[in-house]
């Protein structure tokens, strides 16, 4: 009967205490990597060491595309994923036993991931090459 009361009592504080939980849980992850890595970085300046040691050479290399261009590269190719994925749900749908929602669903988010990776791939060919 107690367990029945502490459920009833879990079930009425709704998702508030899991929000602020998970907000406590990604600040301390994002204060303990912060702060770590300044105390790094202060112990290397003062034995002396060079700045240009928290810089790697990409960073210093600045890029001849325009960051718009491989935005709207990336962009259009997620969409013509997920395009093709509804094209693919519907045949999947039309001539499959599979349900409607799964093979609408799969077949979305497999062609945007699709998408998203030859996207990736057309990008760095695009950087690497200017």
């Amino acid at each position: 009967m107690k367990q029945i009361r502490n459920l009833k009592f879990y079930i009425m504080m709704g998702p508030g205490p899991v929000f602020i939980a998970l907000f406590i849980i990604i600040f301390g992850i994002f204060y303990l990597h912060y702060s770590t890595r300044n105390k790094e970085r202060l112990a290397l300046i003062e034995k002396g060491a060079d700045a240009s040691i928290f810089f790697s050479a990409k960073v210093q290399k600045k890029s001849s595309v325009p960051i718009w261009k491989i935005l709207i590269l990336n962009i259009s190719v997620l969409l013509m994923g997920i395009g093709a994925g509804v094209f693919i749900g519907s045949i999947i749908d039309a001539y499959t036993i599979i349900q409607e929602e799964v093979g609408y669903t799969g077949s979305i988010f497999l062609m945007a991931g699709l998408g998203l990776f030859i996207g990736f791939n057309l990008s760095k060919k695009l950087v690497e090459k200017e």
